[in-house]
């Protein structure tokens, strides 16, 4: 079973790294992401991971201009990535730093944050666009919301942009996986992902 999910996720890496769709996928494509309460992803090898703190994972999926700089958090513009979120990032993940909950969008500020594809927006209003119950991995289903964002001009407020911010919650393991980018693949790595 695992070298069958191996494979199925070294294709994803074929799917979400266009450069790479000539080359023949295998196992070797891939790693394993291993993160807390037991939870393993298998992911392209091609993305990179840097562990921000004990409880903010972010893997980058693409371009970056952000990595290493002082400016490298969840609220910085272009880097493409998604957030693997444990406890202490959980309890300030909403508005004015009040614990997440799926009711309303992760947003752990308390004044209008930049556009994630552009720092010369901010982000406007979220709307909850989609929600259910989704797998991640056997025996473990997750809170899924998508949030439909506004990109929009400092100066007018006009919209200019939307992005979507997909977040799937394990309320019991504590972890948030937050996605701004609609990053290839990611429903199907949390899909097929184990548990140790």
């Amino acid at each position: 079973m695992k070298k069958t999910i191996m494979a199925a996720v070294a294709g994803l890496a074929v799917l979400a790294t266009p450069a790479a769709a000539s080359a023949s996928t295998s196992a070797s494509d891939t790693k394993i992401l291993r993160l807390r309460a037991g939870l393993n992803l298998i992911v392209p090898k091609s993305w990179k991971v840097y562990k921000i703190s004990k409880d903010w994972t972010r893997v980058v999926t693409g371009s970056c201009p952000t990595v290493n700089d002082e400016i490298f958090g969840f609220r910085d513009s272009g880097c493409r990535s998604f957030w693997v979120l444990g406890p202490s990032a959980i309890e300030i993940g909403h508005e004015v730093f009040q614990a997440y909950t799926p009711e309303g969008p992760f947003y752990p500020a308390t004044d209008v944050g930049p556009c994630v594809y552009d720092a010369n927006l901010s982000t406007g209003q979220m709307t909850l666009t989609a929600k259910g119950l989704r797998q991640i991995g056997p025996g473990h289903k997750a809170y899924y919301r998508a949030w439909s964002a506004n990109c929009v001009s400092l100066n007018s407020g006009k919209v200019k942009g939307r992005f979507t911010q997909r977040e799937w919650y394990l309320p019991k393991s504590k972890i948030l996986v937050v996605d701004q980018w609609n990053t290839q693949g990611l429903s199907t790595v949390l899909k097929y992902a184990t548990w140790s």
